[in-house]
C-alpha cells in the first residue's frame, strides 16, 4: 500500500463526496461521516468504523468516472478498497446492500423505517431475499458486520448533523492500510 492510495481516498471523500446522497438531504461524505460516528459511538471494531466511513465510495468513484451513479456501487467500492484495506473492511462494504435486503426480508418493521429513497433503491437492488438467500447470507463470514454497517447506514441521513471530520478518521485508514 502506498501513501497515495489513502491520500486518494481522502481526496475523493473531500472533493467528490460533496454531492447529494441519492434522494437524501445530506451529501455522500456527510452520510459516511455520520455512519462512522455511529459505529464509533457503538464501540465497533476499527475495521467496521472504517467500513462505515467508506461504504459508499463506489458511488463517488462512479460519479467521478461517469458523472452518474448506478448500482452496484457496493461491488465497485469493495473491489477498489481491497487494493489497500483488509477484508474486515471491504467485505462489509461489499455486503451492505445485501444486508439491507436481508434485514427487509427478516425484520418486517425494518422496511417500514427505511427512508423513501432507500425503499426505492431496494427495488433496483433486487428486493427481498428468498428463504435460501437468507440462509446463504447468514453463512457469510462478514454478514454480521454488514448488518451492523447497514443499520448505521440507514441512520446516517440527518441534515446538519455535527460529526468528527475526515482528519479524525484518517489515522484509522492509515493503520488498517498498513496491516
Amino acid at each position: 500500500m502506498t501513501d497515495a492510495t489513502v491520500e486518494t481516498l481522502v481526496r475523493l471523500l473531500r472533493e467528490k463526496g460533496a454531492v447529494a446522497y441519492f434522494g437524501e438531504d445530506v451529501t455522500v461524505t456527510e452520510h459516511q461521516l455520520q455512519a462512522a460516528e455511529l459505529a464509533e459511538l457503538e464501540g465497533a471494531p476499527e475495521s467496521l468504523i472504517v467500513a462505515a466511513l467508506v461504504h459508499d465510495i463506489g458511488w463517488i468513484l462512479q460519479l467521478s468516472a461517469t458523472g452518474q451513479s448506478w448500482e452496484p456501487h457496493e461491488q465497485l467500492g469493495a473491489d477498489w478498497l481491497s487494493g489497500f484495506l483488509p477484508p474486515t473492511v471491504t467485505e462489509p462494504v461489499r455486503l451492505h446492500v445485501l444486508a439491507k435486503r436481508y434485514l427487509c426480508s427478516t425484520r418486517p418493521v425494518y422496511y417500514a423505517e427505511l427512508s423513501e429513497a432507500s425503499r426505492h433503491t431496494l427495488v433496483n437492488q433486487g428486493g427481498l431475499l428468498e428463504n435460501y438467500e437468507v440462509s446463504d447470507f447468514e453463512a457469510l463470514a462478514h454478514s454480521g458486520g454488514a448488518v451492523r454497517l447497514r443499520i448505521w447506514d440507514d441512520l446516517a441521513k440527518v441534515p446538519g448533523a455535527k460529526t468528527p471530520g475526515l482528519d479524525h478518521y484518517a489515522p484509522l485508514l492509515w493503520k488498517l492500510s498498513a496491516g
